[in-house]
């Protein structure tokens, strides 16, 4: 069976040029209020630039498993290792590209699509030349074709950031870095200017990757939207205030309907929130505090079953956009399973990483996330993902892999699908609303 590569994506379109409003594919305009907004789809639409990629002879519910067969590796980065402590900053939690954004760098501006990655704090683009580097749908970074470029010494406060950093030749900056599960490279690290819509960004440290070993790597590189030092976040700490939210369009969306908010103007007022905690080993990561989940009425999960936030263990529940589906720990998501099927009755089958699946679904009850301040009750598309080729529907949650520490609940990006999601680490807090952007 040929591999499918679906993968949702994140276009992040800088302003320019001369559109219609009957384009379904026009650019965002600037916000009145001053604001950086940017629009948001998904690779298999019309819009994309990868949409040729996708396989149109798959379901939906085809694609979806596609996706979420990298969930796995990206969860046991997230979780750390059964037999150790994870200690990590971050910078290797990450394994399949789920969102791109559109982006320039250097001076003039060179088109480049990062993977948008929320659990990860560098950012880094393959450099021209790079060996092992992915060439589908690639473009490479053209340091000389820059004027704004510099390489960063080993002297440069960006890199005693790097954990993995390391000096050659002339004094200047290295690093390596694991990706996924299955590849690392190592990069320089460079400085340049960052195009971000409206924004420019001057002097941003990034690396440039010049060898690679492995397969999955992003083909033009990763935006890190982690909470690191060397994160887009704290590189722009002054124009953002380390605010930004996102609302994610469906599988289904075709056009340019999501968006991506930098900085808190134009973030919404009445949100209700979510203390947003803080793991000094595993800095980069989005933990809050789940203190339930319900089925219909039903609370079927809460203490003891789920795992209290340990920064020393890693336990407790990550807020990340690159997983596809949620996962939980084994008791919990058994809970979980096994109301839902009471509800649902019916015979079960499984289908992949989905074991509760119904080939004559009904209608869904609804699942409830209790977090500290805030319920989150999931519509009926982010609780089930039906096949559009058969009539089977699935729950789109699972179990947290085997092989890995159990101790972690990822809240994934088809659960958040629809929702806008604000991470403001201004104010410690993260929110969540019912927001249709597809």
């Amino acid at each position: 069976m040929a591999a499918v590569f679906l993968t949702l994506v994140v276009l992040l379109h800088l302003f320019s040029g001369t559109v219609t409003a009957s384009d379904p594919c026009a650019t965002s305009s600037p916000a009145a209020d001053g604001s950086t907004t940017l629009t948001l789809l998904h690779i298999n639409s019309k819009c994309s630039p990868f949409a040729f990629t996708a396989d149109p002879s798959a379901s939906l519910l085809d694609s979806v498993l596609q996706m979420a067969s990298n969930d796995a590796f990206r969860f046991a980065a997230i979780a750390g290792g059964r037999r150790s402590i994870p200690v990590a900053s971050g910078l290797h939690v990450t394994n399949s590209g789920n969102y791109v954004v559109r982006v320039k760098v250097g001076t003039p501006g060179q088109l480049m699509f990062m993977v948008l990655d929320t659990s990860n704090d560098a950012t880094w683009v393959p450099n021209t030349g790079c060996s092992g580097c992915p060439t589908i749908a690639s473009s490479f970074f053209f340091p000389n074709h820059s004027t704004t470029f510099s390489p960063l010494g080993c002297r440069a406060p960006e890199c005693s950031r790097l954990r993995t950093s390391y000096c050659a030749g002339r004094g200047a900056c290295f690093f390596n870095q694991t990706y996924g599960g299955n590849s690392n490279f190592s990069a320089a690290l460079y400085k340049d200017t960052l195009r971000l819509a409206l924004d420019v960004i001057p002097g941003f440290a990034f690396g440039g990757v010049l060898s690679a070993v492995g397969s999955g790597l992003p083909p033009q590189g990763l935006l890190g939207l982690g909470r690191g030092p060397l994160s887009l976040l704290s590189q722009t700490w002054p124009l953002y205030h380390g605010t930004f939210s996102y609302c994610l369009p469906s599988f289904r969306s075709y056009n340019f309907s999501g968006s991506l908010l930098l900085g808190p103007v134009g973030q919404p007022a009445l949100m209700r929130t979510t203390p947003l905690l803080t793991n000094p080993h595993r800095p980069s990561l989005y933990y809050v505090n789940l203190t339930g989940v319900s089925v219909g009425r039903k609370l079927v999960a809460s203490a003891p079953l789920l795992p209290v936030f340990d920064p020393n263990t890693g336990a407790g529940t990550v807020v990340d956009s690159g997983t596809v589906i949620t996962r939980f720990v084994e008791p919990v998501y058994t809970a979980i399973k096994n109301e839902f099927r009471r509800r649902m009755r019916g015979p079960v089958t499984s289908l992949g990483a989905f074991d509760t699946c119904f080939t004559s679904p009904g209608v869904a009850p609804t699942v409830t996330l209790h977090f500290q301040g805030l319920d989150l009750t999931l519509a009926a598309d982010n609780v089930m993902i039906h096949s559009s080729s058969e009539p089977l529907a699935c729950l789109a949650m699972a179990a947290a892999p085997d092989n890995v520490n159990s101790v972690v609940n990822v809240i994934a990006n088809l659960q958040q699908q629809n929702h806008r999601v604000v991470i403001d680490l201004a104010n410690s807090r993260v929110g969540f609303s019912r927001e249709l952007c597809s």
